[in-house]
């Protein structure tokens, strides 16, 4: 009897030992799988801000030139028109005593897009033309350096950016999220881009040269002064 009653109670200790067992077991597999689900979900969050991060700096940076059509600002056309209405008009490039937007109303319909930068709707520069109503420098991308000649200083600018753009405006995407800010620049030497960072030294210089050119200079310095509305 005490035999039966000794195997019984063993066999109740091993059921009891082998029941704590698996409890523990899936104890630990409980909260190691809860643990694994929170790292995943940790690790998508942390994923989807750092995308969507991306994507906000991605668009500050190409905007608004991140689905500009080719050549829609191309200020090397611009350069073309210049040169065609100067050999037109022996040498003088447009000048209009109502400021430098009226001017490059002087210039064939089809090249208006070029004269305005990026940033800018060449839209009221068509209007215009199309009215006859004045043109403010407001609505102008691109500021025009009017009263110089083909006999000017080559150094020179004669057409330049107002807003500073990743890369200018040839600068293809995704280059655009690297590429330093800078402007485009139409020199009488032809075409330049010039850095952000350079462009204070670079504006100083045009200034005396226009002064050397014989411009006041307090008007030269508010031209190389202007900022995008």
């Amino acid at each position: 009897m005490a035999t039966r009653d000794g195997a019984v109670l063993i066999q109740r200790t091993l059921c009891v030992s082998q029941l704590q067992r698996l409890t523990a077991s899936t104890n630990s597999c409980g909260v190691g799988n809860a643990g694994a689900v929170m790292k995943r979900k940790w690790r998508w969050l942390l994923l989807s801000c750092a995308v969507l991060v991306a994507l906000v700096c991605v668009y500050v940076r190409t905007h608004p030139l991140v689905f500009m059509k080719t050549h829609t600002h191309c200020i090397k056309f611009a350069d073309q028109e210049l040169i065609r209405f100067a050999g037109e008009h022996d040498g003088r490039f447009p000048s209009h005593p109502k400021g430098y937007p009226n001017a490059l109303l002087l210039l064939d319909e089809e090249s208006l897009h070029t004269l305005t930068g990026p940033g800018y709707d060449a839209a009221p520069l068509r209007e215009a033309k199309r009215t006859g109503r004045a043109l403010s420098e407001e609505e102008c991308g691109r500021v025009y350096i009017q009263g110089l000649t083909t006999n000017s200083n080559w150094e020179l600018a004669l057409l330049f950016d107002k807003l500073p753009t990743p890369g200018g405006d040839h600068c293809p995407f995704p280059i655009r999220i690297w590429a330093p800010l800078g402007r485009e620049v139409l020199l009488m030497s032809g075409r330049r881009f010039v850095p952000e960072t350079e462009w204070p030294e670079f504006a100083k210089k045009q200034v005396d040269l226009l002064v050397q050119e014989g411009f006041d200079r307090q008007e030269a310095e508010r031209l190389f002064a202007s900022k995008p509305k």
